[in-house]
């Protein structure tokens, strides 16, 4: 993700999947910083449903080590963009 025109697609994907997993939440006030599960209220099973999520939407492998550093939009913006090998 080089321009801005990426990270804002990609933070549209990532919204949108946060939204399809739990409709209840207003992704509009996210704040970037702060945990999904905190703001939302997320369950285990929700955020493990929205880390599936991002799997299936953008290909990449995500192991479960590496769950916490997807529970802010900063955090997954950061490991969406990382180069992968």
């Amino acid at each position: 993700m080089s321009t801005t025109t990426d990270v804002n697609e990609t933070k549209g994907r990532i919204l949108r999947l946060l939204g399809e997993i739990a409709p209840e939440a207003e992704v509009t006030t996210l704040r970037p910083d702060v945990s999904f599960r905190d703001q939302f209220d997320l369950d285990s099973m929700d955020f493990l449903n929205f880390v599936v999520a991002l799997h299936t939407e953008f290909h990449v492998e995500i192991p479960e080590a590496d769950y916490p550093k997807y529970m802010t939009l900063n955090g997954c913006l950061a490991q969406l963009s990382a180069p992968r090998s």
